[in-house]
């Protein structure tokens, strides 16, 4: 039936119509498919089939497989990436006792020998930074994180993501790194930098576009004045005649970054750094030495 594992022993030869085949010997068993597969068209098109039984789609799905292939050789291209650079990859702790590093709901537990409560980090972010305080340089971590919060095909609440810490780089050097790292992977993984996703061609070649909050919403949205980015009766008026949805208690900054969330984001097709936040939504960050209103 469609879904046992065989294993045939005997020889390889093409029939007249040039069929692959292969003359058999020795034939057993090696596992019994006690439930037949579904039609392909079926499990293709069905997408809660799909993600609730991804053993099926595996099988029926070469595609499937191949994107599964292809997370493996990324996550080892990076890991190859950093460790060449220098970096000191870490594991650090998946229960801590307060969850930090990052603005989200956790999954809690509790420790019985310790009696006491804890949470799935949301985070690697403060254990590295304690790393790099402790006289590590160059650190990073491959490491899976838990926000008890929303679910959907491009959201999971338990994912994996990377973050590394480089003692005395400035942002720039951040973005050097961060766009060898896109185009090595793209080299790696697709054997080119010149690729078509969603019917669009992206193109890793070339040097990523670096471009300010302020730069971004002068060029790509319908307000124009950066003279006027931290008027907040200017900000005011233009959302409102655009419809932009606002709280009346935002900061000035929050105000430019809807603008910038409603009618900018979505043009970013190419790889592109945006810098130089408002400081009033990104408190934490360093500022920028020639205007303290915006981060670097």
């Amino acid at each position: 039936d469609l879904g046992d594992v065989v294993f045939i022993e005997g020889k390889v030869f093409r029939t007249k119509t040039n069929e692959l085949s292969i003359s058999a010997t020795k034939f057993e068993f090696l596992t019994k498919a006690l439930r037949p597969l579904p039609e392909k068209f079926h499990v293709i098109s069905d997408i809660e089939m799909r993600y609730r039984h991804r053993t099926i789609d595996l099988i029926m799905n070469p595609d499937v497989r191949k994107t599964f292939e292809a997370r493996s050789k990324i996550i080892s291209s990076i890991r190859h990436f950093f460790d060449s650079r220098g970096f000191l990859e870490c594991d650090t702790p998946v229960l801590q006792p307060s969850a930090g590093g990052a603005a989200a709901r956790p999954f809690k537990t509790h420790h019985n020998a310790l009696d006491m409560d804890l949470v799935l980090r949301i985070a690697t972010e403060l254990h590295l930074k304690r790393l790099v305080a402790g006289g590590f340089e160059r650190v990073y971590e491959i490491g899976r994180l838990f926000r008890n919060e929303g679910i959907s095909i491009k959201h999971n609440p338990e994912f994996t993501t990377i973050e590394f810490y480089w003692a005395y780089a400035t942002f720039e050097n951040l973005m050097d790194t961060t766009e060898e790292l896109f185009q090595t992977l793209a080299q790696n993984i697709l054997g080119k930098l010149k690729f078509t996703y969603q019917s669009t061609e992206i193109d890793f070649g070339t040097k990523f576009a670096r471009m300010s909050i302020a730069d971004a919403v002068a060029e790509l949205s319908g307000f124009k004045d950066k003279a006027k980015m931290q008027d907040r009766k200017a900000l005011l008026a233009y959302m409102d005649s655009k419809k932009i949805h606002f709280d009346p208690k935002w900061a000035t900054g929050a105000l430019l970054m809807a603008i910038f969330d409603e009618e900018v984001e979505s043009k970013l097709i190419q790889p592109t750094f945006i810098t130089h936040y408002p400081t009033d939504v990104s408190p934490l960050s360093r500022r920028n030495e020639a205007d303290p209103s915006i981060v670097d």
